[in-house]
């Protein structure tokens, strides 16, 4: 009788085998089999096979490609000398079989490693782990463990690691079946799950905490397997890439580049919150429309993007233009009486007004930071001046070059700002004690907020979601 084990891999062994076979009768005239460093710096450009999702690879509104893997790439080929050649495949088996017949130099596609696969393919550093996640939904089907899943409509990503998982979990439970569907990513079984279309599917823990900002009533019962790591695959035939690959991760692995890319792009998602997160999907629609033609307004005159003006909206008021604080701040924009005078407004309840002069205020701040802040760290610093106070900022600034940090960057702030409620601290510092952690989540929130409304914008219509006359290039955005 087969253990478990032999039979997932020999399972596996047959279907990547097959795969294989599929790659050798359909390769490209060109392959990067055997490619030298130098003969990819003579090319003058690294090749890399990957496939659509939220955080591998996208396209942003100026046609540009974005994502986790994207920015990982593109910083390689930067540390090579070259610039990078995206190959979009539709589904993973397609970048599996790319990268098997050499169409490409690199697989960046958040590809787990497994022991079937290292028996076929080349992987090269392990850059983070995920844990596999069955995802059901919200008083939907009841999974409690792996003996469950026989009795839901489950489907999951042909070709990929869940099949694996579910090959072995079925040595021990023969009555559980799923269906294979051709896909870039779990995502779009993500959406049917959302949709009540099916049951239950198999997702990284990434993904999942990341789809769950577009679909809250997502759940995961059950973890499938203990952490595995996504790493890159090379080429066959290529040990200067890999070599390469080694060292340059090996690099990283001690640096800041994987913490700044796991923040940008994880880390809103690692303070999901369901009930705000439903409210504020609902308020896209109930709230936004009205005001959303006053923050492009304001956009226009200060350069801020709309969406960041929204989102730090929401985060002051909910976008109720009748917020009040027991402090006295007002409106959409929630402005204090000295700020309101400052920026010449009247009615602090107006929305037009609130939201104008909320803009104006930000903008005054985001020009007033030394010349050295750039990009986001600039923007988002600005916002946590709006929340406590230009004066306590420095204060934060001068701790942080007291330690010898970097404090034009926004995550040098973010370990500085709460060193101000400690005496040890605040009372070395011009103007003394503040909430220093309140700053850090105002900003971490307005992110979250930011994202929610790119995923969600869409429900306010296509008639009021039109095209902005705010030119993109003339905005500030993150």
């Amino acid at each position: 009788m087969l253990s478990a084990m032999t039979l997932r891999r020999s399972l596996g062994a047959a279907a990547f085998g097959a795969a294989l076979v599929l790659a050798a009768c359909s390769g490209p005239e060109a392959s990067h089999r055997g490619d030298t460093l130098e003969d990819i710096r003579e090319s003058g450009e690294l090749v890399v096979v990957t496939a659509p999702g939220p955080t591998s690879y996208s396209l942003n509104e100026a046609g540009e490609p974005v994502g986790y893997e994207v920015e990982l790439v593109q910083a390689f080929a930067e540390h090579l000398g070259v610039p990078v050649r995206f190959e979009v495949k539709d589904n993973l088996r397609g970048v599996l079989a790319a990268i098997a017949d050499g169409e490409a130099h690199i697989a960046a596609a958040g590809i787990t490693r497994t022991e079937i696969r290292e028996d076929f393919y080349t992987f090269g550093p392990s850059y983070k782990t995920v844990r596999e996640q069955v995802v059901c939904r919200r008083f939907g089907a009841r999974v409690r463990e792996p003996g469950d899943l026989a009795e839901v409509d489950l489907a999951v990503v042909g070709g990929s690691s869940y099949e694996e998982t579910l090959r072995a979990l079925k040595a021990e439970h023969p009555e559980i079946s799923w269906r294979p569907v051709e896909a870039p990513s779990a995502m779009p079984l993500l959406e049917q799950v959302q949709e009540e279309r099916l049951d239950c599917t198999v997702a990284d823990s990434t993904l999942v905490a990341h789809a769950r900002l577009s679909y809250p009533e997502l759940l995961t019962p059950l973890d499938l397997a203990s952490e595995r790591s996504l790493a890159w695959i090379t080429a066959p035939e290529t040990p200067e890439l890999m070599a390469a690959l080694e060292g340059w991760f090996a690099g990283i692995h001690e640096g800041e580049l994987l913490a700044d890319l796991d923040e940008r792009w994880y880390g809103h998602t690692r303070r999901f919150d369901y009930v705000d997160t439903a409210r504020f999907v609902r308020r896209i629609e109930e709230r936004l429309p009205a005001l959303r033609r006053h923050f492009i307004d304001a956009a226009q005159e200060t350069g801020i993007d709309w969406r960041w003006l929204a989102a730090q909206a929401y985060q002051e008021s909910h976008w109720d233009p009748d917020a009040v604080s027991a402090t006295g701040v007002r409106g959409i924009m929630m402005l204090t009486l000295p700020t309101a005078n400052e920026m010449g407004i009247e009615d602090r309840t107006d929305p037009a007004q609130s939201i104008n002069g909320g803009a104006r205020y930000l903008r005054n701040l985001y020009d007033r930071l030394p010349e050295e802040v750039t990009g986001d760290d600039r923007l988002f610093k600005a916002f946590a001046a709006y929340n406590i106070g230009m004066g306590h900022l420095y204060d934060a600034r001068r701790l942080a070059f007291r330690q010898g940090l970097d404090a034009n960057l926004w995550p040098v702030m973010r370990e500085t700002l709460p060193m101000l409620t400690e005496p040890a601290h605040y009372e070395t510092v011009r103007y003394g004690y503040a909430r220093g952690h309140e700053p850090v989540q105002y900003v971490r929130n307005i992110r979250r907020y930011r994202v929610l409304l790119d995923l969600h914008l869409d429900r306010i219509g296509p008639e009021t979601a039109r095209a902005d006359p705010v030119r993109e290039e003339d905005t500030l955005d993150g």
